[in-house]
């Protein structure tokens, strides 16, 4: 890449991160969770938006340039993934951190059924992904994939974290003792490299990399804490500026699958989550506050979405028919929960560690 070629990379970079942050941190502001600003910010700077009221700027942002520089986009758009996977695994949770409520028992009730789903809809997806190639790919081949996929998920919740804590702990491992955050980068290379060689989906071997490192948080919180927020404030916000550039709304795009699938999936996931509440003893109004919690799709919902997409499972416009139920689903979510915040009323009755504190925006700044 000549270093003009690099300036117009660097300048597109700009506008994109720019335009993720500014509008990430508006949404903040109006105690929405970022990652719909953030999100929103690529539909404006995508053809979508700009063919219909600045064509002329289509050379420019970041059509051509965007088209360019694809591989360049395309490896930040993974890294971001890549990351994103590591600090959902890690139990970092962007509408739970965004509202200051990430310390509390009701956080992490709602943070342990979704890494439960999150488990469960990988696995699933993993075996569609190989199904999806079996037109082209012999029998054995997609039973092996299958094989590999269920193994290297059994490993990654059994084995491999039992074996990165003694890795971590071992008197001869300097490198963790001395740049735990480089440690845990190389940890996620790792994780992703050994999925390659399997043909295992990359995200999931990030999920599975983040979970192993929680298993050893008396070494390394305050670095997964330096990661994450290093993550969330660069190469996040540009993955998910990227996803809303990829967004489809032309002609084959329909509204009213949009309002069906958006209602009968609320409908499906808030009656189940409150009926569970209830039978695990919850009263209504603490079934009601887990219920919407749960309903939030957030950025595991977009990323399934992103798998199964470039798998080529589901067309362009239920892709965006799915991002847009994550988004809508958060902003609900977000929005109910800003109300409990705001309020200071508690998540959880007869919780008093689970009323809201005000947490210093520097706390939040980077989710």
């Amino acid at each position: 890449m000549s270093n003009p070629e690099f300036g117009n990379f660097a300048a597109l970079l700009l506008i994109l991160f720019a335009a993720a942050h500014a509008l990430g941190y508006l949404f903040g502001r109006l105690q929405q969770p970022r990652v719909i600003g953030e999100i929103l910010a690529g539909v404006l700077l995508g053809p979508f938006v700009l063919s219909h009221f600045a064509p002329n700027l289509m050379n420019v942002l970041p059509g051509e340039a965007g088209r360019q520089h694809e591989v360049a986009l395309s490896v930040l758009y993974n890294l971001g993934l890549l990351l994103l996977m590591f600090a959902s695994g890690a139990e970092i949770s962007k509408i739970l951190h965004d509202l200051g409520i990430l310390h509390t028992r009701f956080a992490r009730l709602i943070l342990g059924v979704a890494v439960f789903e999150d488990i469960c809809l990988w696995v699933v997806l993993a075996i569609a992904t190989a199904l999806a190639k079996s037109g082209t790919l012999p029998q054995k081949q997609i039973v092996w994939h299958i094989a590999a996929t269920l193994l290297f998920f059994g490993l990654g919740l059994s084995a491999f974290p039992h074996l990165l804590k003694r890795l971590t702990g071992a008197s001869w491992n300097a490198f963790s003792k001395q740049n735990p955050v480089a440690y845990l980068f190389a940890i996620l290379l790792a994780y992703t490299a050994a999925a390659a060689l399997l043909d295992v989906s990359l995200v999931f071997a990030a999920f599975l990399a983040g979970l192993a490192a929680v298993a050893d948080q008396e070494h390394l919180a305050d670095a997964i804490h330096t990661l994450s927020r290093i993550s969330f404030s660069v190469f996040i916000p540009i993955y998910f500026a990227l996803v809303g550039y990829k967004l489809e709304f032309g002609s084959s795009f329909s509204w009213s699958m949009l309002v069906v699938f958006l209602s009968l999936a609320a409908i499906v996931k808030l009656c189940s989550a409150a009926a569970g509440a209830r039978l695990a003893g919850f009263n209504w109004l603490e079934s009601g506050n887990l219920a919407i919690a749960l309903n939030a799709r957030g950025g595991p919902g977009i990323v399934l979405a992103s798998v199964a997409f470039d798998a080529g499972i589901i067309s362009p416009s239920f892709y965006t028919t799915l991002v847009l139920v994550a988004v809508l689903t958060s902003q609900a979510a977000g929005a109910w929960l800003g109300f409990i915040v705001r309020r200071g009323w508690p998540l959880l009755v007869n919780e008093p560690d689970n009323r809201v504190t005000q947490i210093p925006a520097a706390e939040t700044k980077a989710a």
